[in-house]
């Protein structure tokens, strides 16, 4: 009988996987029944409007990766739409992160296609069979997670506290925060779940669901319309492939960019002879870092068509030419891998959430317009239809000896450089998964307007220079939540949650 492996953002959402998995599912499945199931249990970190990417890799076949990422809405309206309906708050989250919300924030969601295309062509079960966890779980109410209270904690007010729909279900009737472990009830939701269940994705791209959106976007001064959600399409593109040591690595593609600038620090760690974590080794990862976040910076974030620049950044990283890049110039994941072979990593982004809850649906919203980070033409300067800029890097790897590891990250900027440093501790260099996951992180970043080194204890700075550093007291999801799956034909399944989240594992089948 066949037999999946899960690693999910949440035991709840695991569970759900292994749910689906038992009724004869396949990895496939068992990853869209896990991340339905996280989109609508995890409020603050994720949300049923998100948008993502999906990699499969069935075994014998060639990857793909499913681009379902949020688009820039806005197709048909005036100029003067454009550039309101945001509100710009700065969370006490990470140190500092500015962002901005509200209905004006909210991109055109794509998870929920992405899912159906995959299911369309790889799954195996009904549709219908995929929602029953998720179901079950909205409708009973369910525990909140401890890395949506954490979040929540810097977030319920600035982000979750203005539009009263989303208010009041995160908070008690004295004003406090729901906390770890409160029920979380959310009204309508599981109605909209069964909507779409039933009919599929049609519902939210058109119909029903989608006009109860789109009224109420435009009623508070955004522009997702009802026209931009009916031609949302969800897009198989070819994925970014590398090989390191004995394995084959296949990751995002473009437009998005969070693939290929992990592939090209995965080339040059190797390259560059990073052989252990000592000091000198670290300086060298950092170096890695900022050349290939500055040549992004420079190259990628404000391109439409990306192709020529990212294949540069990967071979320039090939020759391990980090002096010709620099001359150049809050997420979940879900892990899968079954007895046959095929992998599934799906990551699915909301931002740091709008806060805007739509009545009558139960649906939280993105505010994937108001990642300032992402966004270097400012708010809403991007053309409708145009898919946006993505740090998400769902990847799958592949070994000389059949061994399939399915992995990702959620973490913004820190998800390349949390995939990165995983794949290089395991495959490179040789430690086991659940080490390589739970080794300290690094990662190099512009914060208060200066580049600086922000790590977790563990890491050895001592050799860095002409760098800012800034040190985290513990282990801290800012540095990612690393879910994977790993499929061994000689050893068998093996699975990680990040201890970094909430993150569970289950087995199904």
């Amino acid at each position: 009988m066949r037999r999946v492996s899960i690693a999910s953002a949440s035991q709840l959402a695991a569970d759900a996987g292994s749910i689906v998995a038992d009724a004869g599912g396949n990895a496939v499945d068992a990853a869209i029944g896990a991340v339905i199931c996280s989109m609508v249990t995890e409020p603050g970190i994720i949300a049923p409007g998100s948008g993502g990417f999906i990699t499969i890799w069935p075994e014998g076949a060639d990857p793909v990766v499913i681009d379902a990422y949020a688009e820039m809405p806005g197709r048909g309206l005036a100029a003067e739409r454009f550039g309101r309906g945001g509100r710009d708050v700065v969370l006490t989250y990470g140190g500092k992160t500015s962002t901005i919300v509200g209905y004006g924030s909210v991109a055109t969601p794509g998870a929920f296609a992405g899912l159906r295309l995959a299911w369309e062509r790889y799954g195996e079960l009904p549709w219908a069979e995929l929602f029953v966890p998720a179901i079950g779980a909205v409708e009973k109410g369910f525990p909140l997670s401890t890395a949506a209270a954490e979040y929540l904690g810097h977030s319920h007010e600035l982000v979750f506290g203005w539009d009263p729909p989303s208010y009041d279900v995160i908070h008690h009737d004295t004003g406090r925060h729901l906390s770890a472990g409160d029920t979380v009830l959310i009204p309508d939701l599981a109605d909209s779940l069964r909507l779409l269940a039933e009919q599929g994705v049609d519902p939210l791209y058109g119909g029903e669901l989608g006009r109860l959106i789109a009224a109420r976007v435009e009623e508070h001064e955004g522009i997702l319309t009802l026209r931009d959600l009916a031609e949302y399409r969800a897009v198989e593109r070819k994925p970014v492939t590398v090989e390191v040591d004995d394995w084959t690595i296949a990751t995002n593609a473009l437009p998005a960019v969070g693939g290929a600038t992990m592939a090209a620090m995965l080339l040059l760690m190797g390259i560059q002879g990073f052989d252990t974590w000592a000091a000198p080794d670290v300086a060298r990862l950092v170096e890695v870092q900022d050349a290939v976040r500055e040549f992004r910076r420079s190259h990628l974030d404000e391109l439409h068509d990306r192709g020529a620049e990212a294949k540069r950044l990967l071979e320039l990283a090939a020759l391990g030419d980090m002096k010709g890049m620099l001359a150049s110039p809050s997420t979940s994941h879900t892990s899968t891998v079954d007895s046959e072979g095929l992998g599934c990593s799906v990551t699915v982004s909301a931002g740091y959430g709008s806060g805007a809850m739509v009545p009558g649906t139960g649906m939280w919203l993105n505010n994937s317009l108001g990642e300032i980070e992402l966004h270097t033409g400012g708010f809403h300067g991007v053309e409708p239809g145009v898919r946006l800029v993505s740090n998400m890097a769902p990847t799958i790897a592949r070994s000389r000896h059949g061994a399939v590891l399915s992995i990702g990250s959620p973490g913004a900027s820190r998800i390349t450089t949390a995939v990165s440093s995983v794949l290089v501790n395991f495959i490179h260099l040789g430690m086991s998964l659940s080490d390589s996951i739970e080794h300290a992180r690094v990662h190099t970043e512009i914060f208060n307007d200066v580049t600086t080194v922000s790590y977790e204890p563990g890491i050895d700075v001592s050799a860095v220079t002409g760098f800012d550093l800034r040190r985290f007291p513990d282990i801290s999801m800012y540095f990612g939540g690393v879910q994977a799956a790993l499929w061994d034909p000689l050893a068998g399944f093996f699975e990680k949650a990040d201890p970094r989240r909430d993150g569970g594992v289950a087995h199904g089948g």
